[in-house]
């Protein structure tokens, strides 16, 4: 059973963890307790493990998304702003969203309790507690096969949406949506019993055109859809007929129409079971033509219909910054890939792009960190910092710039050229994650350093990893590596992630008595990576092919001394629980040389999950009138997906806002700002600089 409990005495408690995704929650209780275990049958709601204690009281020391529900499943109260609510006797369950879905169940009268960054369950005395708890590692139900021609490659992708747990707007929560079944070339279709499409009372038509079926493939699984051939591009409805159109304008409008019905469907699930302040909804309901209650409740295709209703612009600067868009060839192969795009509901577009071949490209963006950061550089020296080798010795390689874009936080690349700051993103890499067994609780990190010259590097990282009380974690440091020594280290199963300080070429990472070309392994036990050397991508491929989950690597020669800036800014990163994909994002808009890493492999990886909540960057902007106005902006990671909720503590609001995103304006006190940060150990931006809060530090 990869989901545990187990009770500890110091501190007095249960701890739940998922062994398989490395997640664990403490509940507290004010004396030690005994576990009992149950039986996940009848537990009401689906849970992988159930345990009961007898205590009057459950705390819990992060403030993660949760409610109170009644027998009838309808939520009586939420945990918001520090406050305190008494429910009269009942039966009651408290469902807590965190790093692993939690369900605490038990009968009489119960007292909740918020504070800024912890709440409480209290009962008037000793109580048997029923908890239950579900990992959110989710697999595929099965495996389809298919050709890939036009028609059954239709029939194969309109079943991927019997991965939906609902077909009513709640299957914009991620957790109602669960991961497409797998999909494989083969000479005939076949669809294995249970993995049927849903009747939505939607179709879309499309072209006989392998192109238009995997850019459609995202919306028709969000949607239910069938996919019939025709001559021009249209989602129908019993009463709606809307043309998606030709070409690059059938991509834009497929993404559109994706992006408009998940952010319509969150607006409007407000009124079903988590009748919640949204802030998003605050912001747009009086502009739209339709009545939010009345819509909801109605089939899809009635809410479809009345979704394609609202002008685009009208809501396009309210809708989350999408995850990913997945640049995809139109080729057989690409199939295989289908099902891991949809799984994050990706936007999916044609690879364009002109090759890169500018081997004296200048990197001219840059924004100095304070003294708090990881970097303190001028602009002039940046300006200096010159790519001195674009393209790898291996004539095979070819750098492509994407089509420039910001519609998303990722750009996963999947054609045959490397992307200049994208990430190249492959299938095996996601296979990799589906095969994973269970692990120790621990966190495994292995630093190795295999040039004495770059010394500063490892001492500036050396106390950033497992600097989180929360979280148990094994930091190993390894200096001067043999060929042999590092073959055996990446070869066992014991190191979740590595870190690399040295030399690499693209026949591989330099060691003391030659070079380990990771090609020349059978496996690999790393999860995940970050090769911070010259020219290590054909290694970071190496390792996500021979089993590693995802990790960075970079595309030509790096000067030291950034390089030793990058990877204390992604070292702190990762730690707080960024994944890959925004800890690359933030690398390459406050770092000299971050467009010269990028993401190989899957970008949704992790070393570590957040303290509370999505990971999170704080705005900070000082005002003529001595106050600051504040926003926080959530990224996402595997367990907050687009379409989750996150809230900020803080008595300036009480809304909840979509994932990913960014809060409304809170403004503050200098003194309200220091008090509100005063716990905070992340990265705030202020006046275009980026600086890293510790506990009791003041922010202005």
């Amino acid at each position: 059973m990869h989901v545990t409990f187990e009770a500890t005495a110091d501190p007095a408690g249960v701890r739940i963890a998922d062994r398989i995704e490395r997640r664990r929650t403490l509940i507290r209780t004010p004396d030690p307790v005994e576990i009992e275990p149950l039986s996940t049958d009848g537990f009401g709601y689906p849970v992988d493990a159930a345990a009961a204690v007898e205590t009057d009281e459950l705390r819990f020391d992060r403030l993660d998304d949760a409610y109170v529900r009644n027998s009838a499943g309808d939520v009586v109260t939420g945990f918001g702003s520090p406050d305190v609510v008494d429910l009269d006797p009942g039966s009651y369950t408290v469902e807590i969203s965190g790093p692993v879905k939690l369900y605490c169940r038990t009968e009489g009268a119960i007292r909740v309790k918020a504070g800024a960054d912890s709440f409480a369950v209290r009962f008037p005395a000793d109580r048997r507690v029923a908890l239950g708890a579900r990992s959110y590692h989710n697999h595929p139900a099965g495996t389809i096969t298919t050709p890939t021609d036009p028609e059954p490659l239709m029939e194969a992708v309109g079943a991927t949406s019997s991965a939906l747990k609902t077909t009513s707007c709640e299957r914009a929560y991620p957790t109602l949506r669960g991961h497409p079944p797998l999909l494989e070339r083969g000479d005939e279709l076949s669809i294995p019993d249970g993995l049927s499409a849903p009747d939505t009372g939607v179709t879309m038509v499309l072209p006989a055109d392998r192109r238009y079926v995997y850019t459609a493939a995202p919306l028709a699984f969000y949607l239910g859809a069938d996919l019939v051939p025709g001559d021009e591009a249209r989602i129908e409805t019993p009463s709606v007929v809307h043309s998606l159109g030709t070409d690059r304008a059938f991509e834009d409008e497929v993404a559109k129409t994706l992006k408009r019905t998940l952010f319509l469907d969150a607006i409007v699930r407000t009124e079903g079971i988590y009748q919640v302040a949204q802030y998003e909804r605050r912001q747009v309901e009086s502009a739209l033509p339709f009545d939010v209650e009345s819509v909801y409740g109605t089939p899809l295709h009635e809410q479809l219909a009345a979704y394609l209703e609202v002008p685009y612009d009208r809501i396009a600067d309210l809708i989350p910054t999408w995850v990913l868009t997945a640049h995809l060839p139109s080729t057989p192969e690409s199939v295989e890939a289908l099902p891991f795009v949809l799984n994050d509901l990706g936007v999916i577009r044609e690879p364009r792009g002109p090759e890169y071949d500018d081997p004296e490209r200048v990197i001219e963006d840059f924004s100095p960190l304070d003294d708090r950061s990881v970097l303190d550089r001028s602009a002039a020296d940046a300006a200096a910092v010159r790519s001195t080798d674009s393209r790898s010795a291996d004539a095979d390689r070819t750098l492509v710039e994407p089509v420039p874009s910001d519609e998303s936080i990722d750009h996963a690349w999947f054609g045959p050229h490397v992307p200049v700051g994208a990430s190249k993103a492959s299938v095996e890499a996601f296979r990799n994650r589906l095969a994973r067994d269970e692990r120790s609780d621990a966190i495994g990190i292995t630093v190795v350093c295999n040039d004495e010259r770059m010394l500063e590097e490892h001492e500036g990282i050396e106390d950033v990893y497992g600097r989180r009380e929360d979280l148990p974690f094994d930091v190993t440091s390894r200096f001067g590596l043999s060929c042999e020594a590092f073959a055996d280290l990446l070869e066992r199963d014991d190191a979740d992630f590595l870190h690399y300080i040295g030399h690499a070429t693209s026949d591989g990472l330099r060691c003391p008595d030659g070079e380990l070309d990771v090609r020349s392994l059978e496996s690999v036990g790393v999860d995940a990576f970050f090769l911070n050397a010259c020219d290590s991508y054909d290694q970071a491929v190496a390792l996500t092919g021979r089993g590693a989950l995802g990790g960075v690597g970079t595309l030509g020669d790096v000067v030291n001394e950034y390089a030793v800036d990058a990877g204390k800014l992604i070292g702190k990163l990762l730690n707080l629980g960024f994944p890959l994909r925004a800890a690359m994002t933030l690398v390459r808009e406050y770092t000299v040389i971050g467009d010269q890493y990028l993401v190989v492999g899957d970008g949704s990886v992790d070393v570590a999950q957040p303290e509370g909540g999505p990971p999170t960057v704080y705005h900070v902007e000082g005002r003529d009138d001595g106050r600051y106005d504040v926003r926080a902006t959530a990224y996402p990671t595997r367990i907050f997906r687009i379409g989750t909720y996150f809230d900020v503590t803080s008595d300036k609001t009480d809304e909840k806002f979509l994932l990913p995103g960014t809060t409304g304006r809170m403004t503050m006190t200098r003194e309200e700002l220091a008090e509100y940060l005063l716990w905070f150990s992340g990265p705030v931006r202020t006046d275009g600089v980026l600086r890293w809060m510790d506990p009791l530090d003041s922010p202005v």
